[in-house]
């Protein structure tokens, strides 16, 4: 238990500060407007190249076993699949009836959808835990995999509906 709260500490305790401290600093010199009109788009991709990285490298070390036991990735998958389509389509379906307007009904699905940030603290904890080729290290890597095509499918879903997508009518407070 005490590895996996450090784990826990070190996933989440370091990249807070990595983020807050060149913020606050930053900030404190430059000035906040400046810092997010030049620092920002100066450093900002360089998080996505971070990620890329990260996500080639875990698949790179897990492509073997996902290629050779995909009874495995699909007992892992289709949950996952199950998962991200039923949060999805219910919290669509709950913005709907509740008279949310559609951009406001499609954030609420994805918000509820997504779970990127679980997921990374997971497969983070997992891979210092067990191993970076562990079962458990493979659970996590199955996510973004499942989890990537399914949200960009739903995208193009949910550009499709707009147009039939006309909420409940609210009844104003005279006319009820």
């Amino acid at each position: 238990m005490g590895k996996i709260a450090l784990n826990v500490l070190v996933f989440l305790g370091i990249p807070l500060l990595a983020g807050f401290l060149p913020r606050h600093l930053g900030e404190r010199r430059v000035g906040r407007e400046s810092y997010e009109a030049r620092v920002l788009p100066a450093i900002g991709p360089w998080a996505l190249y971070g990620l890329l990285f990260t996500i080639v490298i875990l698949f790179a070390l897990q492509g073997r076993t996902i290629t050779s036991q995909p009874l495995d990735v699909a007992r892992i998958a289709l949950p996952l699949l199950a998962y991200f389509a039923l949060m999805w389509a219910g919290s669509f379906l709950l913005g709907k009836a509740i008279g949310l307007a559609y951009d406001r009904t499609v954030t609420l699905a994805f918000t509820a959808a997504g779970n990127n940030f679980e997921l990374a603290i997971a497969i983070a904890v997992a891979i210092a835990t067990f191993g970076v080729t562990s079962c458990q290290a493979l659970s996590g890597v199955v996510g973004p995999l499942i989890e990537v095509p399914v949200l960009i499918g739903l995208v193009y879903v949910s550009l499709a509906w707009p147009a039939k997508f006309a909420p409940t009518a609210r009844p104003s407070a005279a006319e009820r």
